[in-house]
């Protein structure tokens, strides 16, 4: 079968085809990255601007119940463990449903499973508020994440595919930065309509938002030039999968965002149960509009290219679990301004350890990158899962302590993790340095 047609013009093919000139020096050999985006470059801001809305619809559509827990249960009169899983069946869905719609990417396009999840995922935000019981919800939220895993199942590999080597940590970081705005905006438009209308009209609002990011998706994201369509059988995915989970590095880059997204999960499920209640007894309104420091995601994930280049990816992932837990530390006060802090710093830490470690695992997979981003998502929102699972059993159990210890445990999991790396590297270092002086 022959490759598809990536949609370049016949310029761009005449000028990527090798010369058969004897005179041709090796140093005209085209360059295999002049066809991609690059800052600056035509088409990259639209590029931009169209991940930028599908992170902020994916974030706010997938944690849209979160800053409404409280609100749900006092409605429907459940536990905090159990309005939980309003939010840990959006975020199990989409890790069931990132891996074979990464396949399904393959044979049909990045741009073209990207659009179809948003166009779904959206669709279901409207019923949603219109469930008539807690079961109903969260077989709602449930379909709702296997939706959405078509994003994050494309997103990062377009990118790798479009986008420059040198420029796509910045633009996977964006992508990220998108996911930031979207949780934040998500909840502080839920936390204040809830105060004034309810929880289900809260939803609806965030519907509507996920329409508006849709149009605005299909509308400027750019078609596919690098793009070659192939065929993914069951034995070939698991072969692909098997070959990943092989690789030492990816295997630890799945561990590590898992951790932190166990962390992220487990504090802003809860966090709201905290904030309603002694000592802080803080209205819904207020307690949405917490999650402001949401903007502090979008400036560390943004900036996570610059923070690499400057310390590498380990001295980042220190930095990034430092900086988290030092958080979580600071949530355990009773004021209102340290808690807040807390919140800040844990945010930055998990934006910036995320965006490290899921451009790396881009850089890393050589070949079906697709199903190498997958794995990673797949292991990112497990840890949602059971990190806001957990964490509200935690909560119900022993209360905020119990939330930060989990925390704590899943940091102290990923610094271990990188220190090994460390060891590693220098180990083969010092082999190497051996072998060449002998």
């Amino acid at each position: 079968m022959p490759p598809a047609d990536t949609g370049a013009s016949v310029t761009d093919r005449a000028a990527a085809s090798p010369q058969s000139s004897p005179h041709s020096s090796p140093a005209a050999a085209p360059d295999p990255e002049a066809g991609k985006l690059r800052p600056g470059g035509p088409g990259y801001r639209r590029m931009s601007f169209a991940l930028f809305a599908a992170g902020v619809a994916t974030f706010a559509l997938l944690y849209s119940t979160q800053a409404l827990l409280p609100a749900i249960s006092a409605d429907l009169g459940v536990s905090p463990d159990q309005a939980s899983w309003t939010v840990s069946a959006a975020t199990f869905g989409l890790a069931l449903g990132v891996i074979p719609l990464s396949a399904v990417s393959e044979r049909f396009g990045r741009r073209t499973l990207m659009m179809w999840s948003l166009a779904v995922a959206a669709l279901l935000a409207m019923l949603v508020p219109f469930a008539p019981s807690l079961g109903a919800l969260i077989a709602l939220r449930g379909l709702q994440g296997v939706a959405l895993a078509g994003l994050p199942a494309s997103a990062m590999a377009f990118l790798a595919e479009e986008v420059r080597a040198k420029a796509l940590v910045a633009a996977i970081g964006l992508f990220v930065a998108g996911n930031s705005i979207g949780g934040m905006s998500g909840r502080i438009v839920t936390g204040w309509v809830a105060q004034a209308w309810g929880w289900r009209a809260a939803l609806a609002a965030v519907g509507v938002l996920a329409v508006v990011c849709a149009v605005v998706f299909r509308l400027l994201v750019p078609k596919a030039r690098h793009f070659v369509s192939r065929s993914v059988g069951p034995r070939a995915l698991a072969r692909t999968l098997g070959s990943h989970l092989a690789d030492p590095l990816l295997r630890r880059l799945y561990a590590i965002g898992g951790l932190f997204m166990t962390v992220f999960g487990a504090v802003y499920t809860v966090i709201g149960y905290r904030l309603v209640s002694e000592p802080f007894n803080l209205p819904q309104g207020i307690v949405g509009s917490i999650f402001v420091v949401y903007l502090v995601g979008t400036v560390s994930s943004a900036a996570a290219g610059k923070l690499v280049a400057r310390v590498g990816r380990r001295g980042a992932l220190y930095l990034a679990v430092g900086t988290t837990s030092t958080g979580l530390l600071l949530t355990l006060s009773d004021s209102v301004g340290a808690v807040l802090a807390g919140l800040i710093l844990i945010t930055a830490g998990f934006f910036a350890g995320h965006a490290v470690a899921s451009s790396s695992v881009s850089r890393t997979a050589k070949t079906a990158r697709a199903q190498a981003s997958a794995l990673y998502q797949c292991a990112y929102y497990v840890g949602s899962s059971l990190g806001g699972a957990l964490g509200a059993v935690a909560f119900h159990a022993v209360g905020w302590e119990g939330t930060v210890l989990l925390g704590l445990a899943a940091m102290l999991g990923a610094a271990s993790i990188t220190l090994y790396a460390t060891r590693k590297a220098v180990a083969e270092r010092r082999l190497l340095h051996l072998e060449k002086a002998a």
